[in-house]
């Protein structure tokens, strides 16, 4: 029995150590927004100075980690939501990016799923194995074929070289599918005796079960391109374009503390969202939520 205690005790220990360790990052981001400006570049400087000769300097010797500020200051805040609408234009820029990526591509990743599960065959089955090769690829190597296909196309520099790969990527198609296999075809084949057809099938057999599948992929899509740096940076001309995720990729000395605050806000959404979803994004990736024959 205490064995049993001793362990339990250690794991809670452990579990403990490690999750303030991830939240180490997002504590200090949050704490360091109300810091002055002054007061970070004394605290940071060092990590944001590209200008300092040789290469000799340990980061370690000149930063010096806070938890809590000296002065606590909403004047970040206040630039990024009032005085400066630049921020919060790039903030609907991801928005207006992101937003129809979700909604299209969970739109369209039903529609497929439902043929693949539905309509078996080899050139099916290759097509769904050609999705999962590209599912496979790190996004990084599509760049390119994306970079040439949207010049050829002529939308390079404009949204919808960010939006049309984002709406056709294979990754909710192939969950989708794999959460509508799932689902017996008793239930189907009751749904045709009733006299229902396919589009009936679709939409109040499979969604309904699907549910919990789809609210999952829509918050892990929302997550990855609400954080996509490579493809608007690449594809996008216009800096008045770029969402908020390339600014913070690029951040220097004297917007730090800017960009310390717009890291707050910008987290705000996915958090939300995961927040309301946590259930649904556990049953949909575990699959527990689906009907088993």
């Amino acid at each position: 029995m205490r064995k049993r205690y001793f362990g339990r005790t250690a794991l809670f220990i452990i579990t403990a150590a490690f999750a303030l360790l991830f939240l180490t990052p997002t504590v200090l981001t949050i704490t360091n927004s109300f810091m002055t400006q002054s007061e970070i570049a004394a605290n940071y400087g060092m990590i944001f100075d590209m200008t300092r000769p040789g290469v000799g300097t340990y980061v370690a010797d000149s930063v010096n980690l806070k938890l809590m500020p000296d002065i606590i200051t909403v004047d970040q805040y206040a630039t990024v939501l009032f005085r400066s609408p630049e921020y919060i234009g790039m903030i609907w820029n991801s928005i207006i990016l992101v937003v129809p990526i979700v909604v299209f591509q969970v739109g369209i990743a039903s529609f497929a799923a439902y043929s693949f599960t539905r309509y078996r065959g080899k050139f099916k089955n290759f097509l769904f194995f050609f999705y999962i090769v590209l599912m496979l690829m790190p996004y990084q190597v599509t760049i390119v074929p994306n970079f040439l296909v949207a010049d050829w196309l002529g939308i390079l520099g404009s949204r919808w070289a960010v939006l049309f790969p984002g709406i056709f990527a294979p990754f909710s198609v192939f969950l989708l599918t794999k959460f509508m296999r799932r689902i017996p075809t008793a239930l189907i084949e009751a749904a045709k005796l009733d006299g229902a057809n396919e589009w009936q099938i679709f939409v109040k057999v499979c969604i309904p079960q699907c549910r919990s599948a789809l609210y999952s992929i829509a918050i892990l899509v929302f997550i990855d391109y609400w954080n996509m740096v490579e493809l608007p940076l690449i594809l996008l001309d216009s800096r008045d374009a770029q969402p908020m995720s390339v600014f913070l990729s690029t951040i220097n000395a004297e917007e730090a503390g800017i960009a310390f605050a717009v890291a707050v806000v910008y987290m705000i959404p996915p958090l939300l969202l995961f927040l309301h979803g946590e259930e649904a994004l556990v049953e949909g990736i575990t699959h527990s939520g689906s009907v088993k024959g």
